[in-house]
């Protein structure tokens, strides 16, 4: 269960750098955030379901 809640952080934190290094303000960087959070979790878990599936 790790992977997705790593996923949600690390996409969070790529999302705040992103919109800082683009000159967003702070709704533009809890924006990014809440979007890369989204799409690193989802990847997350298909990690974490490849992972359990195949007893790796």
């Amino acid at each position: 269960m790790i992977y997705p809640l790593t996923g949600l952080i690390a996409g969070a934190l790529l999302g705040v750098i992103r919109a800082r290094m683009r000159g967003g303000k702070a709704l533009d960087m809890a924006q990014w955030a809440a979007v890369f959070a989204m799409i690193f979790g989802v990847v997350g878990l298909f990690v974490l379901i490849f992972i359990e599936r195949n007893n790796v």
